[in-house]
């Protein structure tokens, strides 16, 4: 998951559940449930209560890999100023 993107709509679901071009949109404005259309006969339109559900293990999968991330930062901090480096100094090795 790309720790930059959080998911924000069932587009972002679909799109991991098959690898080519196989949904679109009425309404590509409005990217819903109702507006869903599939292209192709082999695919199965999910349900909307799947869609839902999947987006929000997506949104907390993201929510927690941005916590761990500023977990390890901090921690990282804390180690670094135990060893003796300066706000400065450790400023310049993260940026």
């Amino acid at each position: 998951m790309n720790k930059n993107l959080k998911p924000n709509n069932i587009e972002d679901v679909l799109t991991k559940l098959h690898s080519d071009q196989w949904f679109g949109w009425n309404d590509s404005k409005n990217k819903i449930y109702d507006n869903l259309i599939i292209y192709h006969s082999d695919k199965n339109k999910p349900t909307e209560e799947f869609l839902n559900n999947k987006l929000l293990e997506m949104q907390q999968e993201y929510d927690n890999i941005i916590a761990t991330d500023l977990a390890n930062k901090q921690s990282a901090l804390t180690k670094l100023s135990a060893l003796g480096l300066t706000e400065a100094e450790i400023k310049a090795i993260i940026g």
